[in-house]
């Protein structure tokens, strides 16, 4: 069944974002907003028989290491992440410091005419 509304373009405007933010269409997006008010779907409802039919899948997951990395994880990609962050890290505190003293440096301001 075809439905028409007609709606403020602002407000159209917002759901077409919204739409895509869910990456839904605006129909479906509009079908799902009739559907909870009608009390058809009801999101607490729909999150806790998420939780249930996941609640085995969660002890099974790979166990964490304390330092967050994920025990599967083999010590070479952990370390080469650190080592990719740390040059990043350092290569930022540099241009830091560098602008810091440009900024700094007599010759950085011009005088007015």
């Amino acid at each position: 069944m075809t439905v028409s509304v007609r709606m403020n373009p602002l407000l159209e405007n917002e759901l077409e974002l919204a739409a895509k933010r869910q990456g839904v269409s605006k129909s479906q997006f509009i079908v799902d907003a009739v559907e909870r008010a009608l009390g058809r779907k009801d999101p607490y409802q729909l999150l806790q028989q998420v939780r249930e039919e996941f609640a085995g899948l969660r002890t099974a997951a790979v166990p964490m290491h304390e330092s967050g990395v994920s025990k599967a994880a083999s010590p070479s990609t952990s370390e080469r992440l650190r080592s990719k962050l740390k040059s990043q890290h350092d290569a930022d505190t540099r241009d830091w410091l560098q602008y810091q003293a440009a900024k700094a440096s007599p010759g950085a301001r011009k005088s007015a005419p």
